[in-house]
């Protein structure tokens, strides 16, 4: 198993396996519409998104691209840098193998490495617990659109255990800035 951060001069030629790989994991876990939507906004992601706003981090096995996640900038007024883990896919031939967690431990050190303060995600708590995620509230953190399921919205510090208060509302990357997605 390989993983690694995809550089942004090769996202277009990942472009292709890329979606494939959210389409076939969210076709077989939400069913084959939302598998589309889901392709779509990776695809809009990763292609009208800056490079400094963006980090896309993949799985491969036997030069296969079995996995993928992408980390999008959120930005608050204050001076706190966050990214929101949005979106996670593992190909479903592969998923009940660790592999998941392993690419998201990947990526969280490389953040923390870049100087990335905070990681949120909206999401499976049961999952993305297992990855040190917390759940938040909207009162501590807000959410850049309404949320559908507040349940599962989650943060993680990346520079100690205490996650922060942030009054204000962020703003997401045009891709992500969709209330579907929320």
């Amino acid at each position: 198993m390989q993983i690694y951060q995809c550089p942004f001069y090769n996202i277009k030629e990942q472009l292709s396996n890329i979606c494939q790989v959210f389409n076939a994991s969210f076709s077989a876990s939400e069913g084959e519409n939302e598998g589309q939507v889901i392709a779509q906004f990776t695809e809009q992601m990763l292609t009208t998104t800056d490079e400094d706003q963006l980090y896309c981090f993949v799985a491969q096995q036997d030069q296969q691209l079995v996995g993928g996640v992408l980390f999008s900038e959120l930005k608050f007024n204050d001076s706190i840098k966050a990214f929101i883990l949005s979106p996670m896919a593992i190909h479903p031939d592969f998923q009940r193998q660790g592999i998941g967690q392993k690419l998201i431990a990947f990526a969280l050190e490389q953040l923390k490495a870049d100087g990335v303060e905070l990681v949120i995600t909206y999401g499976d708590p049961n999952y993305y617990t297992k990855v040190g995620f917390k759940p938040v509230t909207e009162a501590q953190i807000k959410a850049p659109l309404p949320l559908s399921f507040p349940h599962g919205w989650i943060a993680q510090s990346l520079i100690g255990n205490t996650l922060p208060s942030i009054k204000e509302k962020p703003v997401c990357v045009a891709a992500l800035n969709q209330a579907q997605l929320w």
